[in-house]
């Protein structure tokens, strides 16, 4: 599967706007939701205006244990949801569908044509459902630099899965210095007591060994050593902050 990347500058993220507004404004609305709250598509997609209309969290459950989230609604866009929904009956989708369908949700089909179609028109022709998803997510890492959040909220196993979610480098210090005690107490069970610390520095020790031997083959292409290079260099400098904490 093709990594997609999120959306970095707001210059983009105008011009999508303006072209699905073009189309409808409730795909703009969609597409606001999505950047603005961090929910998947097709939990947009069952919102009903009760559960949006007035409100700062929409509460989910995601993943396959059901664990429920509060998702916060930005007041830009809670007021750009209570415009939208006025004169809106509370048990309609927020997001209806066409003709015979409009007491239907919208359906992911004509959701990801639209966004693609739109993602054309404004330079961003790789733009899905997930792109929403994950510029939410570097929007609030920029914001506020607080990994743990969206791991929390995305249901993410560890930060490190995070950061690779929203396609960037690790940053070790603070990823250190804003464990809590309670944290700390946890990875203490979880690598010394539990004994998964010594499993993973053996799995990372024969990686590493598998590496050294395979240095010493002609036959690797030149990528293969461009991909060790580059991780070399940033197990360097991961190491390098470890030990500056």
């Amino acid at each position: 599967m093709k990594w997609v990347a999120p959306i970095k500058d707001e210059m983009s993220i105008q011009r999508i706007c303006s072209e699905l507004e073009k189309i409808d404004q409730k795909y703009l609305v969609l597409f606001l939701v999505g950047i603005g709250t961090g929910l998947q598509l097709q939990e947009i997609l069952n919102l009903r205006v009760r559960e949006v209309r007035g409100k700062d969290f929409i509460t989910s459950s995601i993943g396959t244990r059901d664990v429920k989230r509060a998702f916060y609604i930005p007041a830009d866009l809670r007021t750009v949801i209570d415009d939208f929904t006025k004169g809106k009956d509370e048990e309609s989708y927020l997001i209806c569908g066409y003709g015979k369908r409009t007491a239907q949700p919208l359906s992911r089909e004509q959701a990801y044509r639209v966004l693609k179609q739109a993602g054309s028109k404004a330079g961003q022709p790789e733009l899905c459902a997930a792109t929403m998803r994950k510029t939410f997510a570097w929007r609030y890492y920029r914001r506020t630099g607080d990994i743990y959040y969206i791991q929390d909220l995305m249901n993410h196993s560890s930060p490190s899965v995070t950061y690779r979610f929203i396609g960037i480098q690790p940053d070790l210090k603070i990823g250190i210095q804003r464990k809590s005690p309670q944290e700390n107490a946890r990875a203490r069970s979880r690598l010394y007591e539990g004994g998964s610390g010594m499993h993973h520095i053996e799995r990372i020790r024969n990686e590493l060994y598998k590496i050294e031997e395979d240095m010493q083959s002609p036959k690797n292409p030149d990528a293969w050593f461009g991909k060790v290079e580059s991780l070399l260099s940033s197990i360097d400098t991961l190491l390098d902050e470890f030990r500056e904490v």
